[in-house]
Formats: structure tokens, C-alpha cells, sequence
């Protein structure tokens, strides 16, 4: 089945392989870029992907964005949620630091939420709707001395679950993507796991199609992986 779906975060990373794996299976793109020319002349720059402007911080682009897919491909039903920020912040962060805590609240918790709600009559609407988040595994435990960054991802786990509740007798299914380190410019300051050692956004792009071919019956909420053992 082709389906209609937004990728928020697809100029790089995790966003940008799972957009070329969804494009090779035949689905139409509307990909959310903070710069719309990111993937000019690039292999997502095709007929079947639609390059809008969007900032996570901003719900008003979220809506002009959703607007402008559905005018353009009709209807939407999936969305995918990949953009995020990654910030050290501390339990005792300096003076100063607390602009950190705002960023990854507005783009890890509120950007999801705003763009969640915004697409929701069309999921609805589908009657086969399909979300993705990519949350991280610092959405199931804590380690070291990170707070800031994993607050907001279990944050995002508690959003996931509420789009679950909301959405399931109206045939939509949420899916928490849950890697630890993946190779990925995100983790290019990681020494503890080599690069070729890490999950790599092939992997997530792969499994992101499966849950797209696979029936509601079947669809699980959470997927968690590591690339290292951890006890």
C-alpha cells in the first residue's frame, strides 16, 4: 500500500536514510526541513517528495506545513517524528544553562506534539494512520550524569502513549523507536562504541518500513534495542 507521510528531521541522520528507504518502497514524501533547498539535487530531490519549511520550535509552520501536503498529495497518513537535539545539560546545571532545558523541551517534546496534533484529522481521516518516534533508550533508563536530554525523551515516551490511547479505536498506531547510540553525527563524540560497533540508520530505516507493510493487528508500540550489553 503507497502511504502519504511526513518526516520531520530527514535533511541528515536518521531522518534522511528512513526517507530514502519509504521513497524506494513507493511511498510519497512530505519531508520538514529547517532549510526546504537542504536536498536539492540529491536523490530525495524527485517527484515523489515534497520539501517544506519547518522549525520544531514554531507550531505555526507545523500547520502551514501539514496544510500545504495535503493540498499537494491529498491526505496524510503517517508521520514520522525524527528531528531532536542532543544537549549534556546536568541535574546541577551552571547558571545560564537553563536556555538548554527550554530547546529540548520545544524540540524533543512540544515539536512532536504540535506536528501530532496538527496531522491528526487526516490520520483519523485514513482510517490505517501510522505514527513513528524516534525517542532513544534515554526514554527507558538514565545514565551518567545527562538530565536535561533524557527528561525530555521520557517525556516523549509518556507523549507516545497518550497518542496510542487516543488514536487506537480510530485505527491509528504509535510505534517508540528506542536505539541507544547510533552512527550517526549525534554520537561522533562517543569513544566508549566504535562507529561500525553502533546501530546504524540503515538498520532504523529498515525496520521503519517493516512496521509500515505489517497490519494494525501486529503493530508493536515499542521497540528497544541496544548496540552495546548493558546490565
Amino acid at each position: 500500500m503507497q502511504r502519504t507521510v511526513l518526516i520531520s528531521g530527514a535533511s541528515r541522520g536518521i531522518g534522511r536514510s528512513i526517507a530514502r528507504r519509504l521513497l524506494k518502497d513507493g511511498h510519497r514524501l512530505s519531508l520538514g526541513l529547517r532549510d526546504p533547498q537542504a536536498l536539492r539535487g540529491t536523490d530525495l530531490d524527485v517527484g515523489t517528495v515534497l520539501h517544506h519549511a519547518y522549525d520544531a520550535n514554531d507550531p505555526a509552520s507545523v500547520e502551514v506545513w501539514v496544510d500545504s501536503t495535503v493540498r499537494h498529495w491529498g491526505a496524510i497518513d503517517t508521520v514520522i517524528h525524527c528531528a531532536g537535539i542532543l544537549h549534556r545539560t546536568p541535574l546541577l546545571f551552571a547558571d545560564g544553562d537553563e536556555q538548554q532545558l527550554d530547546e529540548l523541551w520545544a524540540i524533543n517534546v512540544k515539536g512532536p506534539w504540535w506536528l501530532t496534533r496538527a496531522a491528526w484529522p487526516y490520520l483519523v481521516t485514513s482510517g490505517h494512520g501510522r505514527i513513528q518516534v524516534l525517542v532513544s533508550m534515554s526514554g527507558k533508563r538514565v545514565k551518567g550524569r545527562m538530565a536535561g536530554y533524557p527528561v525530555s525523551k521520557f517525556a516523549l515516551m509518556g507523549l507516545c502513549q497518550s497518542m496510542r490511547n487516543e488514536g487506537w479505536d480510530k485505527g491509528i498506531r504509535v510505534t517508540a523507536i528506542c536505539p541507544s547510540w547510533v552512527n550517526t553525527d549525534m554520537a561522533r563524540a562517543v569513544t566508549a562504541v566504535e562507529p561500525a560497533a553502533m546501530t546504524q540508520p540503515e538498520d532504523l530505516a529498515s525496520l521503519s518500513s517493516s512496521l509500515l507493510s505489517i497490519p494494525n493487528a501486529a503493530v508493536p508500540f515499542e521497540l528497544a534495542m541496544n548496540c552495546s550489553l548493558e546490565t
